[in-house]
This record gives structure tokens, sequence and C-alpha cells, in this order.
């Protein structure tokens, strides 16, 4: 067998498997359709709360009517305090999700390929997993005082168990006929984990990121309650000591909404590197 011959397997079948992509695509109008069957729930919600607020059912001191959040939106807005705040909290979640998802990798990589590692690190990590969120702040407050760093690093250790549990599982998972191939065609360990491994892990790798940011966005809203003077779990606190709901209901909707934008730019991002 020639040392051409993985590249040419692993061709024919990501050709195949384009080819099975392409053709199980749904047409452009059925992805409209269950777009919006998505919506309808939403919409529905939207109208339940107008109803709710215009009879009076729910006092507006605890949940203001839909048309309060969005002068307040409009109000911070025009003001230019959204940006502000969402500047700020934004550089935090890129910060954190980029330094989490660097190490998860980095050790997930590591765990997933190799089995002394994986018994040395894995029950490690498992530990550190089940501590509950809050119980990181303190710790990070006296290490790194109360500013951009003790936040940061709150952000990125929410983002990278997610991370690191589904890189390193699915590179043990790896089948084992193709590592034996590429043992047949003398490839060195190094060409074998780029050739085979990560390219088997890239599905579980991908998953293993959304969800990281998921909880990313999460842990900054907690982050933000530690003391930050700016950002969007600044006008929580803020709207919540104010006596202001709809200052804190604007900051859940901008939350969900950028949640909701960054999930579908990296599901989309991770598609088209998959697809290459």
């Amino acid at each position: 067998m020639s040392l051409s011959s993985l590249p040419s397997v692993s061709t024919a079948r990501s050709t195949a498997s384009l080819t099975a992509d392409a053709a199980a695509l749904p047409p452009r109008a059925e992805r409209f359709g269950r777009a919006l069957l998505g919506s309808l729930l939403p919409l529905c919600l939207l109208a339940l709360w107008a109803l709710a607020s215009r009879q009076g059912w729910i006092g507006r001191d605890l949940l203001p009517s839909p048309g309060d959040v969005l002068r307040t939106t409009e109000t911070l807005v025009l003001s230019g305090a959204l940006f502000h705040h969402l500047a700020a909290t934004l550089a935090r979640m890129l910060a954190g999700f980029l330094i989490g998802a660097a190490a998860a990798s980095l050790l997930g990589a590591l765990a997933g390929s190799s089995v002394l590692v994986h018994a040395s690190l894995d029950p490690l990590i498992q530990g550190l997993r089940s501590v509950p969120s809050i119980a990181w702040v303190p710790l990070f407050v006296l290490w790194f005082g109360i500013f951009e760093a003790s936040k940061i690093a709150l952000i990125a250790v929410g983002v990278f168990f997610p991370i690191y549990l589904n890189l390193a599982s699915a590179l043990a998972r790896t089948d084992s006929r193709w590592d034996e191939l590429a043992a047949v065609c003398e490839r060195g360990r190094l060409a074998r984990f780029f050739l085979i491994a990560l390219p088997a892990s890239l599905p579980a790798y991908i998953t293993g990121l959304r969800s990281g940011l998921g909880l990313g966005w999460m842990f900054v809203a907690a982050a933000e309650l530690m003391g930050a003077s700016q950002g969007l779990g600044f006008l929580l606190t803020d709207g919540e000591q104010t006596g202001r709901p709809e200052t804190v209901l604007t900051a859940i909707v901008i939350f969900a909404l950028c949640g909701r934008a960054s999930d579908r730019a990296l599901a989309a991002l991770a598609a088209r590197l998959a697809w290459r």
C-alpha cells in the first residue's frame, strides 16, 4: 500500500459525503418555513405579554409592557449608553471565550490523544467541573482584583469545560480502523492526528464550541455583577437597584439577542470550515 492511499480514501469519502450533504439540503422555501415556525412561539409569548400588561393582570412595577421596554431601549440607543455597555460586554466575552477555548482545545486534544494524559488530567477536570460558578468569584477577586482580569477569568472557566469534554471524548472515540490504515501507510503520529482524529472529532468539537459560547454568555452576566461599572450586567444591577424593571428586561432581551446572533455566526463559520 502506497503512502498516497490514505489521502485517496479520505478524499473519496469526503467527496461522497459532500455530494450526499448537498443533495440532502432542504430547499429555500422549506428553510424559510422552518424559520417562520421557529418564530411563532416567541411571537405568541410577546402577544401574551402585551395582553397581560394591557389588561393589568400583572402590575407594571413587576412586568412593564413591551412598549415600555422598547422606549427604554430607544432612550439608551439615542444616548449612546447602550452601545457603550454592549461594547464592554462583547470585549469581555470575546477575551474570555478565546482564552477558555484555547485552553480547552489544547488540554482536550492532549487528553483525547493520550491514555496517560487522560488518566492524569481528566479526574481533576471532572472534579472542577462540579464547582458552582459563583464559587469561583471570591477566588478570582482575591487573585485578580475586581477589575477586568477576574471577569475574563470567570468567563473563560465557563467556556472551558464543554469544549474540553466534547473534544476529548470525540478524539478518544476515533474509529481505530482509520488509525490502523494510517499506520499501514507509515504515517507519523502527528500526521495521523491531523488527517484522521481531528477531522473525525470536528462535529463534536463544534458542538462543544457552541455550548461553551452559550455558557460564556451566562458567565459574563455573572462576571459583570462583580462590581462592574459598565456592561449589560451593570444594566441589570442598575435597573434592579433603582426599581426600573424595564431596564432589567431590556438587558435580558439584548443578552438573548446577542447570544442567538453569536451562536448563529459560530455555526455558520463552523459549517464553512467543516465543508472545506
